[in-house]
């Protein structure tokens, strides 16, 4: 009986850890397989244990050529969809003026439709133009791709801003720059900085816009699933531990500034 109470009182919870465990699984088994010597072509059984791949993450022709593309393509987007999307939502949060409330629908559409839909739009109006396929056409993709979840995540932080803040500003004598800067820029900031992380997910991870209007442009996640169709080299999942790793590190970093943050003003 003790027993079923305590069950009741932390099912939420249980219910929780089990959800996130189940989604890191798979981060698990990619770690795991990493460390893996397959006999064959396909990394899809355990065999032996080995440090080879990790000692040449590059050992396999084109994949850090493919990566280092992904990255350079992820930030690019990510700084032309933060800065059109930041101004976008201050616009829309802070002006009043005609087809505002259609804008703002039209926004949500890239999030709402499914990608294949966005793909092929995107690559008929790029056949229309004449303008080759390649790194521009799957850049310009991405930026459009990423600019609704920019404008998302900012306008919120926007919406959530206390103008009493600008207003003291302006009382103190501060101009217009001085009073962005000083103010609404870092308060803003956190909104800007998750909706640039946001993008930079997004635009690194996508594949099937990628996959229309790339040409002969190969990125990483193309890479993959081309090398999934003969053979799935070790490597793959030392880049995906690497990457998880990464974005983990990055995380606990930026929980660790918040909370010393948190502590200074307190």
């Amino acid at each position: 009986m003790a027993f079923v109470n305590w069950l009741k009182r932390h099912l939420v919870v249980l219910a929780g850890l089990f959800t996130l465990g189940f989604l890191l699984l798979p981060n698990v088994v990619v770690t795991v397989f990493s460390f893996n010597k397959p006999k064959g072509r396909f990394n899809y059984e355990w065999q032996e244990f080995s440090t080879a791949a990790w000692r040449d993450p590059c050992g396999v022709a084109d994949l850090c050529g493919s990566l280092s593309l992904s990255l350079q393509i992820a930030l690019w987007a990510t700084l032309g969809a933060t800065l059109l999307g930041a101004m976008i939502a201050f616009a829309l949060v802070r002006y009043r003026f005609r087809a505002r409330g259609a804008i703002n629908s039209l926004i949500f559409l890239p999030m709402a439709m499914p990608e294949v839909v966005m793909a092929a739009s995107l690559l008929t109006l790029f056949l229309n133009m004449g303008v080759q396929l390649g790194f521009w056409t799957v850049l310009i993709a991405h930026i459009m791709f990423c600019l609704s979840f920019v404008v998302t995540a900012v306008k919120a932080r926007v919406m959530s801003m206390d103008p009493k803040l600008e207003e003291a500003a302006r009382d103190l004598y501060a101009g217009p720059f001085q009073t962005f800067v000083r103010v609404t820029l870092p308060i803003a900031a956190p909104g800007i900085a998750a909706g640039a992380l946001l993008a930079f997910a997004l635009s690194f991870d996508d594949f099937i816009i990628t996959n229309f209007n790339a040409g002969s442009t190969v990125t990483f996640p193309m890479f993959v699933w081309g090398s999934a169709q003969r053979g799935t080299p070790v490597q793959i999942n030392v880049i995906g531990t690497a990457m998880f790793v990464i974005a983990v590190l990055f995380v606990l970093a930026s929980m660790a500034v918040g909370s010393r943050r948190k502590r200074q003003k307190a």
